[in-house]
C-alpha cells in the first residue's frame, strides 16, 4: 500500500477575478493508476471562498481531470468543477456552461503574464523608482541585458511537459518581465483544465523563487506606453478545419459582432485598459476581422488561407486574467449560431 498525494484544485467565487484554491488528500492504495475512476469526490469550506454562506457552507468538488504531480512523490494534480450541495453545478462553474461534449471544438491558448518581484512588487527588470529602458529589445530575446526570469519559466516549462499537459511552447513577450506558453487541446473543457493545472503549476513555482505572477491585463497602468497581457484564443472546429469556403468563414466572423458585449463580459476583467487600439489589439469599442491582421478583434490567420480555407480563428481580445472556461463557451455559442 502506497500513500498517495492527491492535490483538489479548483476556482473561487471572487469577483471579478476567480482564483485558484487547492487541498491535498491523502490516501492509501495498493496499485493506483492515477484515473479519474479511482478518485472520489471531496467537499470545502464555500464560506471562505466566497461561495456559500456560513449556515450552510458545504460545496462540492468533483473531479475532472487527473495529472501526476511531477513535484511530489506519488502526488496527482486533480482538476475540479464545483458543485452545489444538491449536485447542480454552482454559479462560478464556468466549465459547466460549456457546450462541447463531443469535443469538436479545438483551442489553442496563449497565455500572457508578468513575473513580478515580491519585494519591489514590480516586473522584473523594473529598476526601484524608475523604468527600464523601453520595449523593443524584450520580445524573444536573449541575455541577461534584457531577458528576466527565464530559469523559472523554463523549469515551468518542464513541469508542464513532466505533467501530461499539451505545452506547445514559450516566449518572452513585448515588455520588459512579460511572458507567455501556449496549450492546445482538442476539446474544450481539456483546454479550459490545461490552463488552469498549468497557471496553478505556475503559481505554486514562484513560492520558491520570491516572485508572483501578475495576471492583470495592464498591471504597469492604462496610461503606461507598455504592452498589455491577453491570452490570444485559437479556436476551429470541424466546419473551420475543413470547409475550405471563405464565406463561411466570414459569416462565422460576422456572427461575433452582434454579441460584442456579451464576449467582452467574459473576456477577463480591466480588459478596457488594454484594448485600446494600440500596442497590437483592437479597440474594446470595435468589432472587426482581418487576414493576418493583429490589430484586429479576430485574426485569420495565414496559413489558414494559404490551405484554402482550412485552418482556424484567433480571437485577440481574452485578456490575461480570463477564465479559459467561459471564454470558450461565449465562443462556441456564436460560432453555433452561425451554423
Amino acid at each position: 500500500m502506497a500513500k498517495i498525494k492527491l492535490e483538489y484544485i479548483w476556482l473561487d467565487g471572487y469577483e471579478p477575478t476567480q482564483n485558484l484554491r487547492s487541498k491535498t488528500k491523502v490516501e492509501e492504495h495498493e496499485n493506483f493508476q492515477g484515473t479519474l475512476a479511482e478518485l472520489d469526490k471531496w467537499s470545502f469550506d464555500g464560506s471562505s471562498t466566497r461561495q456559500a454562506e456560513g449556515g450552510s457552507s458545504d460545496c462540492s468538488l468533483v473531479p475532472v481531470a487527473i495529472y501526476p504531480d511531477p513535484d511530489r512523490i506519488n502526488g496527482y494534480l486533480v482538476m475540479c468543477e464545483v458543485m452545489n450541495a444538491d449536485g447542480t453545478p454552482h454559479p462560478s462553474n464556468g466549465r459547466a456552461t460549456i457546450d462541447d461534449e463531443d469535443d469538436d471544438f479545438w483551442f489553442g491558448f496563449e497565455q500572457e503574464y508578468f513575473i513580478m518581484d515580491t519585494k519591489t512588487q514590480l516586473p522584473l527588470g523594473f529598476p526601484v523608482g524608475g523604468y527600464p529602458a523601453p520595449q523593443g529589445m524584450y520580445y524573444c530575446s536573449v541575455g541577461g541585458k534584457n531577458t528576466h526570469g527565464r530559469n523559472l519559466v523554463e523549469e515551468h516549462a518542464n513541469l508542464c511537459i513532466a505533467a501530461g499537459i499539451n505545452f506547445e511552447g514559450i516566449n518572452q513577450e513585448v515588455a520588459c518581465g512579460q511572458w507567455e506558453f501556449q496549450l492546445f487541446a482538442k476539446g474544450a473543457k481539456k483546454a479550459g483544465d490545461e490552463i488552469w493545472v498549468a497557471r496553478y503549476l505556475l503559481d505554486r513555482l514562484t513560492e520558491k523563487y520570491g516572485y508572483y505572477i501578475e495576471y492583470h491585463p495592464k498591471p504597469l497602468g492604462k496610461d503606461m506606453d507598455w504592452n498589455g497581457s491577453g491570452m490570444h484564443a485559437n479556436f476551429s472546429n470541424s466546419v473551420l478545419r475543413t470547409c475550405g469556403d471563405r464565406a463561411t468563414y466570414e459569416r462565422i466572423c460576422e456572427a461575433f459582432r452582434p454579441v460584442v458585449e456579451e464576449h467582452i463580459a467574459v473576456y477577463g476583467a480591466y480588459n478596457d485598459q488594454r484594448l485600446t487600439g494600440k500596442h497590437e489589439t483592437a479597440s474594446i469599442h470595435d468589432f472587426s476581422y482581418g487576414i493576418s491582421d493583429r490589430g484586429c478583434s479576430i485574426r485569420i490567420p495565414l496559413i489558414t488561407v494559404q490551405k484554402g480555407w482550412k485552418g482556424w480563428l484567433e480571437d485577440r481580445r481574452p485578456a490575461s486574467n480570463g477564465d479559459p472556461y467561459k471564454i470558450a463557451a461565449r465562443i462556441i455559442k456564436t460560432v453555433k449560431s452561425a451554423l
